[in-house]
């Protein structure tokens, strides 16, 4: 286990007040729940994006937010975050670490701690941490995880009841059927207009609520008091740095999904940047046509954008139900990377090595695996129909919603006949197969990923980081039809990997290039790719 968690002494996030090494902090009361006292937080969402809407543009294609900026407006920006970091970043100055990180055996045994996990996201995100919870408690750990009501259930039966579950608020469904209107950075038009944007901004409150709640309050079943030592979160969890501040605990922040680190190895996978310089003499190192100054440049970009959305109701959750100080736009901005919190990327190195300008706090673990297939028998129908022929291929995207499920239904069913494949296809949230079973083509209800990839020739998705680990690790080429969020970087690692096919983006998605992906995965190519990175991810273990 990798992770660095041991308990840290308090910490400011505002980078201009940090006390000493054994100060204390003045901090007021706590209010354990704010999330509505400020009628106009609900009405009302504050996004002060002012220009950008105008500069920024969705690229349906890759799935990017498309920014065309100079370097004064670039600087207007973050012009603060860049002078902290990138020079050091971007000359290759400071330290350098190997490809990806290996665990050492420490010769002291960690104490016994209160370790929360937080998940906010899908079942996809929430399985590989009851993984990492369960190895957590077999290391003698009390280990709670907070998340979506909707998972309960499976947290506790999944987890022998090893881990505890604690709701922290939210509907995942809700959350997913907002990525799919506003999968970029800044959200649109519409949502603006309709009011989507409010409710996501209310459920975020409750999501943050929650959260402290997580950390202070007792077993909801057996009343066991709770107070965590250490806090481990995805990042669309946001409220774990601000809690641990609160709390004076270390926050391992674990990013699972795609990378948030600055790097000049490659971009942010939200953020497509073009520096412009068109028309001038004197250029400056900013603006050089340097796509390692640009990739760094684009992560900084990403948490300005993100922040200017989160801004308001962090404040507010920082003020009012944690009693700390408001940050400002420098202090909020990157304030992960500034203060190198523990950041454990729960990939294979096979797939994604780790940047060399990544220092000793960011580790590349492996991916986190949980076993779901020990107890699953078929049913009498699925097993009948996989060995009435050759492999299938699995069609399914989870816990995303597909706008018209039925016009998504008959691209597949086009595309498998016109490719002349058996396929499974799972009707997830997205509400697919709208029609019977024929004899190339079965309906699936829940069935275990980790079951069903042994038996089918090659996966088609969404690109949830959990299932194309899922897939790969069983040694299947993977088609990824991407819907927002870090799905498309999946797809192009995959790609890049020779495991499939490129992306293609869920509305672009038609019978020829679906047939025509299908065809590639299953080459000889690709299934000799998706083999030996398979083998590769097998003999990892990230937990």
């Amino acid at each position: 286990m990798s992770n660095n968690l041991v308990p840290a002494p308090p910490y400011s996030l505002i980078d201009e007040t940090l006390p000493e090494a054994g100060s204390s902090r003045p901090r007021s009361s706590i209010v354990l729940d704010d999330v509505n006292d400020s009628k106009e937080d609900d009405e009302e969402a504050d996004f002060a994006y002012g220009d950008l809407l105008l500069k920024a543009h969705f690229e349906k294609w890759t799935r990017k937010l498309k920014l065309d900026l100079n370097e004064q407006e670039i600087r207007g920006l973050v012009g603060e975050h860049l002078e902290d970091e990138t020079e050091s970043q971007v000359t290759g100055e400071g330290e350098r670490d190997s490809m990806a990180s290996t665990p050492t055996d420490s010769p002291i045994k960690p104490p016994r701690l209160n370790i929360l996990i937080l998940i906010v996201g899908s079942r996809g995100d929430v399985q590989p941490y009851i993984a990492l919870g369960m190895k957590l408690a077999e290391d003698g750990h009390r280990v709670r995880l907070g998340t979506h009501k909707e998972f309960r259930d499976f947290v506790r039966e999944a987890s022998g009841r090893k881990v505890e579950f604690f709701d922290i608020g939210g509907d995942p469904r809700e959350l997913m059927a907002y990525m799919v209107k506003n999968p970029g950075l800044i959200p649109g038009w519409k949502s603006l207009k309709s009011g989507d944007v409010g409710k996501n901004t209310k459920m975020l409150k409750e999501i943050l609520s929650g959260t402290f709640r997580a950390c202070v309050f007792p077993d909801l079943d057996t009343q066991i008091p709770f107070s965590a030592n250490a806090i481990i979160a995805n990042p669309p969890c946001f409220g774990h740095i601000h809690v641990a501040e609160a709390l004076g605990s270390d926050s391992c922040f674990t990013g699972l999904a795609m990378p948030w680190s600055p790097t000049t190895a490659f971009p942010h996978p939200l953020v497509d940047l073009h520096i412009n310089s068109k028309g001038k003499s004197n250029v400056s190192d900013i603006e050089k046509p340097d796509s390692h100054t640009s990739n760094y440049v684009s992560y900084a970009l990403a948490d300005h954008l993100t922040w200017l959305g989160l801004q308001r109701v962090i404040n507010n959750f920082r003020k009012k139900t944690l009693g700390l100080l408001p940050l400002s736009a420098h202090s909020g901005t990157g304030v992960v990377h500034r203060l190198k919190i523990p950041y454990t990327y729960c990939w294979s190195p096979a797939l994604i090595p780790k940047p060399k300008d990544w220092k000793s706090n960011i580790d590349v673990s492996g991916f986190y695996f949980l076993d779901l297939s020990t107890n699953y028998t078929p049913p009498v129908d699925l097993a009948r129909f996989l060995e009435s022929g050759p492999p299938p291929i699995y069609i399914g995207f989870g816990s995303v919603p597909v706008k018209d499920p039925k016009k998504m239904t008959e691209i597949i069913l086009g595309a498998v006949n016109k490719a002349g494949a058996r396929a499974l296809v799972s009707a997830g949230w997205a509400g697919l197969g709208a029609t019977k079973s024929s004899d190339n083509v079965f309906l699936l209800g829940n069935v275990p990923h980790d079951w069903l990839f042994k038996h089918v020739s090659a996966v088609c998705h969404h690109g949830g980081a959990g299932t194309t680990a899922i897939g790969l690790a069983n040694g299947r080429p993977t088609i990824v039809v991407p819907f927002f969020g870090d799905q498309v970087f999946w797809g192009n690692m995959v790609h890049r990997a020779g495991a499939g096919p490129e992306p293609i983006p869920a509305d672009k998605l038609d019978v020829y290039n679906l047939c025509a992906a299908i065809k590639e995965a299953l080459s000889e190519e690709s299934l000799d790719a998706a083999h030996r990175l398979g083998e590769w991810i097998q003999s990892e273990d990230g937990v």
